[in-house]
C-alpha cells in the first residue's frame, strides 16, 4: 500500500515549482524586484543591450526548466510503489542539500546577492525537511 503523504508533498512541491517557473518566465523583472529590491534587480538585468539579451534568455530557460520540472512531479506524485517513493525522496533530499551547500558556498559570495542566501536556505531545507519526514512517516508505516 503506497502512502497518501506521498502524492500531497509531490503535488504540494509541483505546485510550487510550475508557479515559480512560470512566473520566472513572464514576470522575471517583478520577481526580482520583490524578492532582491529594485536596485539589486536592476543591476541583474545586465549592463549592455547583449548582456540583457543573454541574461534574459538564460532565465527563461531556468524558469521553462522549474515549470518541467513541476510537471514531472505531478506525473511522479501518482506512482504506487513504495520503494520508487522512498529512493525518489531520497534523491530529493540530496538535490535539495546541494542546492543549499551552493548557496552556501558560492550565491553568498555573490556581493549583490549576499544577503538573500539565508532566507533561500531556510526555504531548501523547509522543502528537503518535508522529504525527510515523508521518509519518518513511511517508515513508522512500514515498520508498524
Amino acid at each position: 500500500m503506497a502512502s497518501s503523504g506521498f502524492f500531497i508533498i509531490c503535488t504540494l512541491h509541483s505546485v510550487i515549482a510550475i508557479t515559480c517557473g512560470a512566473l520566472i518566465m513572464f514576470y522575471l523583472n517583478e520577481i526580482s524586484a520583490f524578492g532582491h529590491g529594485i536596485e539589486t534587480a536592476k543591476k541583474m538585468l545586465g549592463s549592455t543591450p547583449h548582456d540583457q539579451l543573454l541574461i534574459q534568455i538564460s532565465n527563461s530557460f531556468a524558469g521553462l526548466l522549474l515549470f518541467v520540472i513541476g510537471f514531472l512531479l505531478l506525473m511522479v506524485a501518482f506512482v504506487k510503489d513504495r520503494d520508487f517513493q522512498s529512493f525518489f525522496a531520497k534523491g530529493l533530499i540530496l538535490i535539495h542539500v546541494l542546492v543549499a551547500l551552493w548557496r552556501v558556498y558560492f550565491e553568498r559570495k555573490l556581493e549583490d546577492l549576499a544577503h538573500d542566501w539565508p532566507r533561500q536556505l531556510v526555504g531548501d531545507f523547509a522543502l528537503a525537511l518535508s522529504w525527510v519526514f515523508f521518509l519518518v512517516y513511511s517508515w513508522r508505516e512500514k515498520y508498524d
